[in-house]
């Protein structure tokens, strides 16, 4: 008999399957705070605030006292404290949990994980605050980003796992013809059976964004997930695991198939959980080192990464020099960089880019940029709204030690913020620097950071675009081009790299944008990242296929 959740949100699932068969623009969740209620925005600040100089409360296994030291990149303090639970009792309730999620089947674990998004996707304005406050993002980019736009992503996931299990009969009838004499005949069962206890490891900037399409791909497949936030990012991901712990218990599961595990920057426990033996599923998103380092050592672990590259831009010629100027700007202010998707690097000719009014040289093409980026950022509210603010003192510091790479074209600066004076918010910090200096350039400087080097020509900002891409890795290139062999040689620059390309943009879409049921994000294929979000490798390794079979009359 199919679970009433399934019923209630089997529709959204179809529709689902359709948007990621044909990648086009559809969204269940409205990514509008009006359609949340007239007073959302009021109601998410008033939830966020009850959570703070509180604790936490979830109720889990194995507690053995309180942590959390999360603080607002806005100055304000926070207070919150998290159950610290030993890791062993929870992967040993994540087991115990497991054999009657895994006999549910997919359609009951499609719906409870369906519901369990639903839940989220009511609570979008109490996750944007609680984003904005660990992360830094301004409040309407962690409304989009945390809330509608990562549920996408869940739901994403979700869509592609039930597609994979779907591919699997329960049952099948075998007849293999034996000439004059009776076929043989068997009756074979398949049964869907999960890899084991999932780990997620959450980044400090978009934990729910790049944490979703893991909780949910193990989940419904049937796999437990004990949650393991950043730990100066905790309060978002506590939300997430206490929507989807009520929800299971409701629809009559073990509320321990999601977990939280907190630990402090002094004392992390990831190493340690991710070489645990029952630990068989790690989804990961951060820096290489470590992204790296459970690549080599989690063997007994799918390992899914999303880590770092050195993201490209060519630019060539344009037919909108302006437009192409205002989204370059907007492009390298958005969250102030913080994103695996912005652009570190743009590549431009010494021959100057070609425009309608005539060839621009690199040394104007700087000082416009910079013009952009100062109109832009002109007024104050909507600058830090743009910019959001610094997650962490590492990125300041990154900002500082980043101004002797090259000549400065724009420099970074601080901005007061209207609501918030402690906000720790600084504006793009943009350099020149020669192709030769590869040393500035070709490592990845997480923030505000950018570098416009001069190359030899077009073709030459091809050449070293790939050797970077190829060597370091990306995540996303952008190419701008009036020329249909520029354009061809970028797009086969792209495959052979394996990285995402937009070409021209000069409108409201940007290269650090991905829209879910359409783009992949990531592709696996360099460095950058592992997997790709959301495809079908991302999801169908989190289960395995077991059989029976029997001879029939």
């Amino acid at each position: 008999m199919s679970h009433p959740l399934f019923e209630k949100h089997k529709a959204t699932l179809d529709a689902a399957l359709n948007a990621i068969r044909s990648r086009g623009y559809w969204s269940p969740y409205p990514e509008s705070p009006r359609p949340y209620g007239d007073n959302a925005i009021e109601e998410g600040r008033q939830a966020f605030e009850t959570y703070r100089n509180r604790p936490f409360e979830l109720d889990q296994p194995g507690e053995t006292g309180r942590g959390g030291r999360e603080a607002s990149p806005y100055g304000l303090a926070l207070g919150i404290s998290y159950p610290k639970c030993d890791p062993q009792a929870l992967i040993a309730a994540a087991r115990q949990a497991m054999p009657a999620w895994r006999d549910a089947g997919p359609d009951t674990r499609a719906g409870v994980c369906l519901e369990i998004l639903a839940r989220l996707n009511a609570r979008s304005l109490e996750m944007a605050h609680a984003v904005m406050h660990t992360t830094g993002q301004g409040l309407m980019m962690a409304f989009q980003a945390a809330g509608p736009h990562a549920q996408d992503r869940g739901l994403e996931a979700i869509a592609y796992a039930y597609r994979e299990m779907q591919h699997v009969p329960d049952k099948a009838l075998w007849e293999k013809p034996q000439g004059k004499n009776p076929p043989l005949r068997m009756e074979k069962t398949f049964r869907i059976v999960p890899r084991g206890v999932a780990l997620v490891i959450a980044c400090s900037t978009f934990p729910t964004w790049n944490g979703y399409p893991g909780l949910f791909a193990s989940l419904v497949t049937g796999n437990p997930v004990i949650v393991k936030p950043h730990p100066t990012v905790i309060l978002p991901l506590a939300i997430v695991v206490a929507v989807a712990r009520q929800t299971l218990k409701e629809a009559g599961f073990d509320a321990n198939l999601v977990t939280l595990a907190v630990d402090e920057p002094e004392a992390p426990i990831s190493k340690d959980l991710a070489l645990h033996p029952d630990i068989r599923i790690i989804d990961f998103t951060g820096g290489p080192a470590f992204g790296n380092w459970l690549e080599q050592n989690a063997r007994q672990a799918r390992v899914f990464t999303e880590k770092a590259g050195v993201n490209g831009i060519l630019i060539d010629s344009t037919d909108n020099y302006q437009g192409m100027l205002n989204n370059l700007a907007f492009t390298l202010s958005l969250y102030s960089g913080q994103m695996c998707t912005t652009p570190q690097t743009l590549y431009v000719p010494a021959t100057g880019i070609g425009t309608p009014e005539g060839k621009v040289a690199v040394d104007q093409f700087g000082r416009d940029l910079a013009a952009a980026l100062d109109k832009l950022l002109a007024d104050p509210e909507r600058a830090c709204g743009i910019l959001g603010a610094i997650q962490s003192q590492a990125t300041l510091e990154r900002i500082e030690a980043s101004r002797q790479l090259g000549q400065v074209l724009r420099d970074a600066a601080p901005l007061a913020h209207p609501q918030f004076p402690g906000a720790q918010v600084r504006s793009p910090l943009l350099l020149k620097v020669p192709a030769a200096n590869e040393a500035a350039y070709t490592e990845e400087r997480f923030g505000p950071i950018s570098f416009v080097v001069e190359t030899a020509s077009t073709d030459a900002s091809l050449l070293l675009a790939e050797r970077v891409m190829r060597d370091k890795g990306a995540i996303t290139f952008s190419v701008y081009s009036t020329d249909e062999k520029i354009l061809a040689a970028a797009e086969a620059l792209a495959v052979r790299v394996g990285v995402a390309l937009s070409c021209n943009l000069t409108d409201g879409v940007y290269v650090n944008q991905s829209a879910s049921f359409s783009d992949f994000h990531a592709t696996g294929a360099n460095p950058a990242a592992n997997a790709s979000l959301t495809d079908a490798a991302f999801v169908a390794s989190r289960f395995f296929v077991v059989q029976s079979r029997r001879h029939v009359a």
